[in-house]
């Protein structure tokens, strides 16, 4: 399977790049992975809602050239569906059971992502109540992408 990771804007701090670099790694035994950085919008100090919107379909138009009619689009959104990680482990296995062979996962900058990226997602996933920088939410959830495939293989990591 193909696993996509399309994010809003660079990882600057070392020690999250280390980390992607071995979640990488790692998930290489088990999918192809690829992840993709899209150019974000600086955004003005007190910026109106008018702004926000302006920058968010501006970057959203970045990650859309990326996306596939043939893939599986799950974006991370506050609002999603919350699912612990057998039930994240079990739903890529459904998904490879339906024969998706790609999988696309969209993490938007640090205004959140277009409502329109939103819409046109096959799912919408939380990992939590909490907002999380965009850079660590990368590491987060290749760690959990990581711990579903540990899952699915019957293999000791998931307590």
């Amino acid at each position: 399977m193909k696993i996509s990771v399309i994010c809003v804007g660079k990882i600057k701090e070392p020690y999250y790049r280390d980390a992607v670099a071995e979640y990488s790694k790692r998930l290489s035994r088990y999918c192809k992975l690829d992840i993709v950085e899209v150019a974000d919008e600086k955004t003005p100090e007190h910026a109106s809602e008018t702004v926000v919107q302006m920058i968010k379909e501006k970057e959203g138009a970045r990650v859309r050239k990326y996306l596939r009619e043939d893939a599986y689009v799950i974006a991370l959104d506050l609002g999603g569906k919350m699912l612990d990680s057998v039930e994240l482990s079990d739903h890529i296995g459904r998904l490879g059971n339906r024969s998706v062979a790609h999988i696309i996962f969209l993490i938007g900058g640090s205004l959140g992502m277009q409502e329109e990226l939103l819409r046109q997602a096959d799912m919408r996933l939380s990992f939590s109540k909490m907002t999380f920088p965009h850079q660590l939410m990368r590491v987060i959830l290749l760690e959990q992408i990581y711990r579903a495939y540990r899952i699915a293989n019957h293999e000791p990591y998931h307590k």
